[in-house]
């Protein structure tokens, strides 16, 4: 039986295997297992995040977070090219967070750095200016859209909401639900089927 990545404890034995992600002159190293999500490359839909917030940002500060961080490929690509804003990663996978505390090490990121087990945001207790999210959409709808209502509730007050997914597993729908929350919704950019979406609180 094959073992759901949106899990606390995997019972597999751990596996773990290096890969290589070059963006922008830069190359960084990240460890991944099985057991987690997209370990042999890092997946399209992150990469197109990541590829697509670069060329969209010279320079931002404040706090970042990264729901459903995986091993890391996101906040850790993030925090390399913007060293002064400080990243949250969050996970529910333990396996992947320990690899994410690694992958910080081997990648000398030198950002105010946290990482920390949550399943959605039970244990975020922050305020930030970007939430990035490659929803876990193999654990349901529901999950996916409580990631975006709490990131209602995290965001500080013209702060933005980014989450990458498939028009075929759900675009659609997440930009109903977004406009809901946030009473706006943007699709930013489309690629090979990926949409990514940005949601902005208002001003209060």
């Amino acid at each position: 039986m094959m073992e759901h990545y949106y899990t606390s404890k995997s019972a597999t034995e751990k596996v773990i295997q290096n890969i290589e992600y070059h963006v922008k002159g830069t190359k960084l190293t990240f460890l991944t297992s099985n057991a987690v999500f997209s370990k042999s490359q890092i997946d399209f839909g992150s990469r197109h995040l990541i590829e697509w917030f670069l060329e969209s940002h010279e320079d931002i500060s404040g706090g970042l977070l990264d729901i459903g961080c995986g091993y890391g490929p996101i906040g850790i690509t993030l925090a390399k090219f913007f060293p002064d804003i400080q990243i949250t990663m969050a996970d529910i996978n333990e396996r992947a967070l320990e690899l994410s505390e690694e992958n910080v090490k081997i990648n000398k990121i030198k950002n105010k750095v946290e990482i920390l087990k949550s399943d959605g945001f039970e244990k975020i207790t922050g305020k930030f200016n970007f939430v990035l999210t490659n929803p876990p959409i193999r654990a349901g709808k529901d999950i996916v859209f409580s990631i975006y209502e709490g990131a209602s509730k995290h965001l500080t007050p013209g702060g933005s909401l980014y989450s990458v997914i498939q028009k075929k597993q759900g675009a659609p729908s997440s930009i109903k639900k977004m406009e809901s929350i946030f009473g706006n919704c943007t699709i930013k950019s489309k690629k090979a089927g990926y949409y990514i979406l940005q949601a902005i609180k208002a001003e209060q």
